[in-house]
C-alpha cells in the first residue's frame, strides 16, 4: 500500500494552497483524497482523475520527496524545450517582417498571404520546410489573422456584379495583418 511517510496531509494542503496551475494541483488533490479516504484504492482515486494506478503511485513516491525539497521542485515538471527550431531567431524575425508586408511587395505573384505561399517563401528563402498547421502557428505568433474571401459586391451596380461573378475564383484562405487588439 503507497502512503507518504515522511509528508502529512496537512504539508500537502499547504502546499496545494500555493500551487499554481492544473496539473500540480490534480497531482495533489489526488494524492490527498487517496490518503484522506480508508479503503480507496490507488486505481479507483486515479480513475477520478483521469489516469493510472501506476500514475498516482508515481506521484505519491515523489511527493514523498517535500520532506527534503522545495515543493516547486517537487510538484513542476521541468521545462521541456522540444525540438530546436529550424529556423534561427534572426530568420524567424526575418520572416515575421515579410509577413508584415504584401507579398506583391517582396516580389511574389499574390494578394495576400496563404499558408502554401508562406511555406513556399520558407523553403525557398531559408531552406527550411515546416508542415502546413506549423506555418499557421508561425503566421498567428506573428500578429496574423484569417481573412476569408467574402461576396461584398451587392453594394455596385449590375454590371460590376455580373463582372466581379465572372472573375471571382475561389482562392485559398488568406492572412491578414491583425489589427484587433
Amino acid at each position: 500500500m503507497n502512503s507518504l511517510d515522511n509528508v502529512s496531509i496537512e504539508d500537502l494542503r499547504q502546499v496545494l494552497a500555493e500551487v499554481e496551475g492544473k496539473k500540480p494541483t490534480q497531482r495533489l488533490m489526488a494524492a490527498i483524497n487517496y490518503l484522506e479516504e480508508d479503503g480507496a484504492t490507488l486505481e479507483e482515486v486515479a480513475e477520478r482523475y483521469g489516469y493510472t494506478a501506476a500514475w498516482l503511485s508515481q506521484w505519491l513516491d515523489r511527493l514523498e520527496r517535500l520532506a527534503d525539497e522545495p515543493f516547486e521542485e517537487v510538484v513542476y515538471d521541468e521545462h521541456r524545450s522540444g525540438r530546436p527550431s529550424e529556423l534561427s531567431d534572426e530568420e524567424y524575425e526575418q520572416f515575421v517582417e515579410v509577413l508584415h508586408k504584401s507579398p506583391e511587395e517582396i516580389g511574389l505573384d499574390a494578394p495576400a498571404w496563404s499558408v502554401p505561399l508562406a511555406r513556399h517563401y520558407l523553403v525557398e528563402e531559408f531552406g527550411v520546410e515546416y508542415c502546413e498547421r506549423h506555418i499557421r502557428r508561425l503566421m498567428s505568433e506573428a500578429g496574423l489573422s484569417w481573412k476569408t474571401a467574402r461576396p461584398e459586391f451587392h453594394k455596385s451596380d449590375e454590371r460590376a456584379q455580373e463582372a466581379w461573378k465572372d472573375g471571382f475564383k475561389k482562392s485559398s484562405t488568406t492572412w491578414t495583418t491583425n489589427t484587433r487588439s
